[in-house]
C-alpha cells in the first residue's frame, strides 16, 4: 500500500466483497447500492471507501454530483478516486480541487493510442519504454478530465502532454494544457510508475 501524508494512498484490492464490506461500518449506506452490482464492480467500489476511511481515520459518505463527480456528504475534504485491475486509489485536499487516475501496466492501451495521443505528443513518446509514457498520458488525461469536470473534453485536441522522459519508482512531474477554455490553463502532473500500476494526479495549481 502506498500512502502519502495520509492524504493520498493507493491500495491493493484483495479479499472479496464481504471480507471488504466488514472493514466498514455504516452497512446502511452501502446495501442498497451493492446490490445492482456484479462481484469485481462491488470489490472496487468497496476498495475505494475502505482507502478513504484509512485515509481520514473515520467513515465518511461519498456522493455523486449530476456529471458523475464524487465529493464528500460532510464537504470536509475536496476528493478525487480511481481504481484499475487490482487497485483502487484516493486523493484528498481541504482546499483544493484535485485529481487521481491509476493505470494497470498493460499493452491495451496501445490498441487506442490514436483516439487521445496527438502528433506532437506521438513524436515526443520515449524510445526506452514506450508503453508506460503512453499510459502516463493516458491516465494524465483522464485526471484532467475529472479535474477540468467537462464531459465535452476531446482527449486528443484539447488536452496536450509537454515532453518528458519517464522515470521509475520515484515521485515526478511534468506539465500538460488545455485548449478548451479560452483560458487555456496550464496544469502540473505528479506522477509515479510502480511495478504494476502507473499513477498521475493533480492539485489546481496553475502556472
Amino acid at each position: 500500500m502506498l500512502i502519502v501524508a495520509n492524504r493520498l494512498g493507493v491500495m491493493p484490492i484483495a479479499g472479496t466483497s464481504e471480507e471488504l464490506l466488514t472493514q466498514l461500518e455504516r452497512k446502511e449506506w452501502y446495501e442498497s447500492v451493492l446490490q445492482g452490482m456484479n462481484e469485481n464492480r462491488k470489490r472496487e467500489w468497496l476498495s475505494v471507501r475502505v482507502l478513504l476511511k484509512k485515509l481520514t481515520g473515520e467513515e465518511k459518505l461519498i456522493l455523486y454530483t449530476d456529471s458523475g463527480k464524487p465529493y464528500l456528504a460532510d464537504h470536509s475534504f475536496h476528493l478525487s478516486l480511481s481504481h484499475t485491475k487490482g487497485y483502487a486509489a484516493v486523493i484528498l485536499d481541504r482546499e483544493k480541487p484535485v485529481a487521481i487516475d491509476v493505470e494497470y501496466i498493460s499493452p491495451r492501451v496501445e490498441k487506442v493510442k490514436t483516439r487521445f495521443v496527438n502528433e506532437a505528443e506521438n513524436a515526443a513518446l520515449s524510445s526506452d519504454n514506450p508503453l508506460i509514457h503512453l499510459l502516463l498520458y493516458w491516465s494524465a488525461k483522464e485526471s484532467l478530465f475529472k479535474l477540468l469536470d467537462e464531459n465535452k473534453l476531446e482527449f486528443k485536441t484539447q488536452l496536450h502532454i509537454h515532453p518528458f522522459e519517464p522515470v521509475m519508482n520515484q515521485w515526478a512531474t511534468f506539465t500538460a494544457h488545455e485548449t478548451y477554455s479560452p483560458s487555456q490553463s496550464t496544469f502540473t502532473i505528479h506522477y509515479r510508475v510502480e511495478k504494476n500500476y502507473v499513477l498521475t494526479c493533480i492539485h489546481l495549481k496553475m502556472r
